[in-house]
């Protein structure tokens, strides 16, 4: 048989905080009946039906930026909301539950993840739509050097130099490159609305964005795998709600191996034991899950920070041809569709750049979110 027993809390803090406080139980009749402390947190502001229909709101917000990323082919940013998603659900579950309302002492902690959640997602929407935009210079670029391309082939054509399927086979292309524009166009104009959407602001689908920061070389110099681990490991709700469970499993296991006398003749204690091992070995398994999805976002910021460094190299290359192609073409040696297809790779060249500085700041910023708020994406 279970024990009965009344726990006592002692207050402590500043007198009128304490006297507020007292005041509020006694308004709330705490000497004739039970106050939860769900009605106490409520009382002071945390109301958890708009809460949940708050984050409810939210969770169909980024379910719907999640599948215009996954149907373009963005798997990056669908991940990364994936991993927000899921957890906000979990959040909104417990809402719905009672969860939280039965157990307010981590309320504050686990809202306040979810916050995190809805604000890295709408980071990841906006660093998704910059990468689109980015792509639609690409694009535009591309049709150009087409119509520069079909001009030529017309009047090759005309001359008998080529047949007429060459030159209709690039026709639809362009086409099919005009197609494409216009299939992106409607993307960024959704993806733009949603982000408005998140954010407060008026349905346009035409809010102008900013560029995103650079890291710095100061900002890489200063990740340290080590201490940087540590920090995440104390600011993750994830492992903190672990933690708990732990804590939970072991206090079951030990009301039922004192209620057993320890004995290990009978099945409850047994049961209970293999339970408190299942409970440690998961807990274990989180963690080791944390560290190795740490690590990972450690390594993918370093294996991105090569990949603009080759990429500045290689522009570095393209300008040099272009140099050598417009000397070739002011001395006549060169046409002027050579000299733009030349140029057209140092555009290229330099939007490879941009995009792995994209990639960069979208590694990096994942990576700040898990060492300040224990957040993994």
């Amino acid at each position: 048989m279970a024990n009965i027993c009344d726990t006592q809390y002692k207050v402590m803090g500043e007198r009128k905080t304490v006297a507020d406080l007292w005041n509020t139980l006694q308004t709330m009749e705490v000497n004739t009946k039970n106050v939860y402390l769900y009605k106490l947190a409520e009382h002071y502001g945390i109301d958890y039906e708009k809460m949940g229909d708050d984050i409810r709101k939210n969770l169909n917000r980024i379910a719907d930026a999640q599948w215009f990323m996954t149907i373009s082919g963005n798997s990056f940013a669908a991940k990364s909301m994936s991993s927000s998603y899921e957890s906000l659900k979990d959040t909104f579950d417990d809402i719905r539950d009672g969860k939280l309302q039965e157990d307010n002492e981590a309320v504050i902690r686990q809202l306040e993840n979810a916050q995190d959640q809805v604000a890295m997602a709408g980071e990841s929407l906006y660093i998704a739509l910059t990468e689109m935009e980015l792509n639609g210079q690409t694009l535009s670029r591309s049709i150009t050097a087409l119509d520069r391309t079909i001009k030529e082939l017309n009047l090759r054509y005309d001359l008998g130099q080529i047949s007429a399927l060459t030159l209709e086979q690039t026709k639809a292309g362009r086409t099919s490159a005009l197609s494409g524009q216009e299939t992106l166009t409607m993307n960024i104009c959704t993806y733009k609305t949603q982000l408005e959407q998140m954010i407060g602001a008026e349905l346009t689908g035409k809010i102008k964005l900013q560029g995103l920061p650079q890291v710095t070389g100061q900002q890489l110099a200063a990740m340290d795998l080590d201490k940087d681990l540590a920090a995440a490991k104390e600011a993750s709700y994830t492992l903190f709600a672990a933690q708990r469970t732990l804590d939970d499993a072991r206090d079951d296991f030990k009301d039922t191996a004192e209620a057993n006398m320890y004995s290990t003749g009978k099945y409850q204690y047994v049961a209970a034991q293999h339970q408190w091992q299942a409970a440690q070995y998961t807990y274990n398994a989180a963690v080791q899950s944390f560290e190795t999805s740490f690590r990972t976002l450690y390594l993918q910021v370093k294996d991105y920070q090569q990949v603009l460094q080759a990429s500045k190299t290689a522009l570095a290359t393209e300008q040099d041809n272009f140099a050598a192609a417009q000397k070739k073409h002011d001395l006549g040696n060169l046409s002027d569709n050579a000299l733009a297809d030349a140029k057209d790779k140092v555009s290229e060249a330099q939007d490879k750049v941009d995009g792995a500085a994209i990639d960069l700041f979208s590694a990096y910023n994942n990576y700040r979110w898990a060492v300040d708020h224990g957040i993994l994406n």
